[in-house]
């Protein structure tokens, strides 16, 4: 008989990965990450024309 206590299963580490970082696609690679929007109809167009003008050029 053993006193010491059973010690319980850790959990596995992650695992290192060697992949390249600059092969991955980031958001910024993509229409969608600088800023585009999906495709609308023309007055989603003159909605965002006017939500997004200045207030100098009114």
């Amino acid at each position: 008989m053993s006193s010491t206590p059973e010690s319980e299963p850790r959990a596995p580490r992650p695992a290192l990965v060697f992949d390249d970082p600059l092969d991955q696609q980031t958001s910024d690679g993509t229409d969608r990450g600088w800023g585009e929007r999906p495709e609308g109809d023309s007055a989603a167009d003159l909605k965002r024309f006017l939500d997004e003008k200045p207030p100098h050029h009114i």
